[in-house]
């Protein structure tokens, strides 16, 4: 993810915070998860080998699209926090619109 993807997508994350349509921190997603409410998710590059043995094999048996190329930092710095692993977006627009963000654009 380039300088301008990020900017684009950490500004979406930190509108579904306002309006409470991400989730935040290991634990949180996987309550999330089992629920099927997830629609994406980002996780940190730098996650623990430990967080990632407890959120992604979740998120691929529900074939939940999982976004990287951002460090725990940076990730915690979208949705206010010093640092986290993983963030879970459970409204279907505002993935729609991460999605879109990432997206190639042009040559």
């Amino acid at each position: 993810m380039n300088a301008a993807q990020w900017k684009k997508v950490s500004g979406l994350l930190g509108l579904g915070l306002r309006a409470r349509t991400v989730v935040v921190g290991v634990e949180q997603v996987r309550a999330a998860v089992a629920r099927r409410v997830v629609a994406l998710a980002v996780v940190a590059d730098d996650a623990t080998e430990n967080s990632r043995t407890k959120v992604l094999p979740l998120l691929r048996a529900r074939r939940v699209q999982v976004v990287g190329g951002v460090t725990a930092s940076d990730l915690g710095a979208a949705v206010g926090r010093e640092t986290t692993t993983v963030v879970a977006v459970v409204d279907e627009a505002l993935a729609r619109g991460i999605r879109g963000a990432l997206a190639p654009t042009g040559p």
